[in-house]
């Protein structure tokens, strides 16, 4: 695969991220889609309320873009076009009740997972009219396993698991944005050597989109990105392990997110089983950050956390 056009994809999307925002975020003042902050949260953060939210849109847009230009129309096109542009519509709507209605929660719980639902079926037959396989293969190793329908099941974990802990690494400014780079980064290697041009350029598309969105929302954030745009780069990065078979090594890559996630399942599991916290607050960012962090100190040490996990997956999916 040619390197010029993985290149070009990230260049194209990064600009026109660049140029959407500084459109796009006056709008969302005029609107007054505002970001409501919690009141339990770190009070360094209230600080924060009223900031745009919904700047996921920007990414989305950018991403959306620079993969029509470069990508070809093939099956795995559309896969990947669903899964992050349907859970970013889910997150969408969330994000659109929760300011307009002024509803804290957005969308209900069975709202939610009726909409992530609907898109990871659509996904599972799309794979399937597509002879996609259903073996998995041990990273690191020869061996793999033929799951059979049951790989349909687990595909709709693999989203709903990916989407839902990148959502929590949402939570400081430039985090989720970073980390999600970073981890497309690995994947868009990774589809290289496998010869998956549209998951290569896809990746490619969302890491320029991100890092064009950071110039808006590394701290301080002028942007929020919303669910919006977490979900979309939860179920598009979730898309690209599927269709690269690495499924497994999403855990790796993913670690940041990983770590996020199970901070939550630890606090909450935790406090209902023993009644007391295991962290100051969950997810585990906002732990380091009652415990003094800086916000770019907690961000900028799990980017890097984050470069070594998404290093090791590629040692192991080499």
């Amino acid at each position: 695969m040619d390197m010029k056009v993985i290149l070009l994809t990230i260049g194209a999307s990064f600009l026109l991220a660049v140029l959407i925002g500084p459109l796009f975020i006056p709008l969302l003042r005029r609107l007054k889609f505002g970001q409501q902050i919690r009141t339990d949260g770190p009070q360094s953060h209230l600080k924060k309320t009223g900031t745009p939210t919904m700047g996921g849109i920007i990414i989305m847009l950018a991403a959306l873009l620079a993969f029509l230009k470069f990508s070809d129309k093939t099956p795995e096109f559309w896969v990947l076009l669903i899964a992050s542009l349907g859970f970013g519509l889910v997150g969408f709507l969330d994000d659109y009740i929760k300011i307009v209605f002024k509803r804290s929660l957005g969308l209900t719980a069975r709202q939610k997972l009726f909409g992530q639902l609907v898109f990871s079926v659509i996904i599972c037959i799309l794979l399937y009219q597509n002879h996609h396989s259903t073996a998995i293969g041990i990273p690191g190793t020869s061996v793999s396993f033929d799951m059979g329908w049951f790989y349909y099941p687990f595909v709709v974990i693999i989203l709903f698991a990916t989407t839902n802990a990148v959502n929590f690494t949402d939570g400081v400014d430039g985090l989720l944005a970073g980390s999600g780079a970073i981890a497309f980064g690995a994947f868009a290697i990774l589809a290289m050597h496998a010869s998956e041009h549209e998951s290569a350029i896809f990746s490619a598309a969302m890491i320029g989109g991100m890092l064009g969105f950071l110039v808006f929302n590394a701290h301080p954030a002028k942007v929020f990105m919303g669910d919006t745009g977490s979900l979309g780069i939860g179920g598009g990065m979730a898309a690209v392990a599927i269709l690269t078979k690495t499924e497994l090594l999403l855990i790796l890559i993913g670690g940041i997110f990983v770590l996020e996630m199970f901070s939550v399942i630890l606090q909450v599991g935790s406090f209902k089983l023993r009644g007391k916290r295991i962290f100051k607050m969950s997810p585990i960012h906002h732990h380091f950050e009652l415990s003094g962090w800086s916000e770019w100190r907690v961000v900028t040490t799990f980017w890097f956390i984050g470069l070594i996990f998404a290093g090791l997956g590629l040692v192991l999916g080499r």
